[in-house]
């Protein structure tokens, strides 16, 4: 067994990014998949919140980086699930006071044991973001379909593009009321903008957030469309041709905004 090593990354802050991590590793391991899901925002955890695993950290990334502990020690096993493990990071250190080099390591000693090793990244584009690079086969970039959020996304997918890694996008939060009235950006004008293939998208759904404050995965809900689209999007990491659902819309956001800017 060896891992294939995903990070999960944005550049902005805000769009889902550590929710997804954390449900996508829990619909991998649905899959009958092992998988460590890495929380590489040094100083600024949360993962181990929205996987209710707050209350059992003993040990932490830094720590299994700098040798306080061995690498498996550090390691917290789901409540919920046999195949899903988290590896938590430091609260209290810089992010900083890890190199590049030694999370590549560090992964590498852990991808023997795993299918997959998903690393949330934290935002931005600074030391945190080339840390949770450093070690990766593959990204997918999280976005939701906002302008603002579209252009982080864009500046990020250059950056991993430089670093020759394969990169799809995984468009969160998605309205069809609103794109269908023309209020939102479509699907397809988030690819047409960022050029990349789409791995899958999530509707909004609130029970996404009440998940998350319970300490919870939406995944584990069988009702909820998003918990649904995580698993395709888990059915789709693993080779399988899972069609993306296409939306029927109206005129676009995007088009919209094409319309006004010809116009001026």
């Amino acid at each position: 067994m060896t891992a294939k090593v995903f990070v999960i990354t944005s550049g902005k802050g805000g769009v889902g990014k550590t929710t997804t991590a954390a449900n996508l590793g829990a619909a991998l391991a649905v899959r009958n998949k092992k998988v460590l899901v890495i929380d590489a925002d040094i100083g600024l955890r949360n993962l181990d919140v929205i996987m209710g695993l707050e209350n059992r950290i003993v040990f932490n990334l830094v720590d299994a980086i700098k040798g306080v502990c061995k690498p498996q020690q550090a390691v917290i096993k789901s409540k919920k699930s046999n195949n899903l493990f988290l590896l938590p990071a430091s609260q209290t250190d810089d992010k900083n006071v890890v190199t590049p080099e030694e999370m590549k390591e560090l992964v590498n000693k852990y991808k023997a044991e795993y299918n997959f090793i998903l690393i949330d990244c934290p935002a931005g584009i600074e030391q945190g973001f080339r840390n949770a690079c450093a070690a990766a086969d593959e990204a997918i970039v999280v976005t939701t379909p906002e302008v603002s959020a579209v252009r982080d996304a864009d500046r990020v997918i250059g950056l991993l593009a430089a670093s020759s890694l394969e990169t799809r996008m995984m468009i969160n939060r998605v309205d069809r009321d609103m794109v269908r009235r023309g209020d939102m950006l479509s699907p397809q004008d988030v690819i047409e903008i960022l050029g990349i293939e789409q791995i899958g998208m999530i509707f909004r759904d609130n029970d996404v957030v009440i998940s998350a404050n319970a300490g919870d995965l939406v995944v584990y809900n069988t009702k909820s469309k998003a918990g649904k689209a995580f698993l395709q999007i888990a059915d789709r990491i693993c080779g399988m041709d899972v069609p993306i659902e296409d939306l029927d819309i109206g005129t676009s956001l995007w088009a919209k905004l094409g319309k006004k800017l010809r116009a001026a």
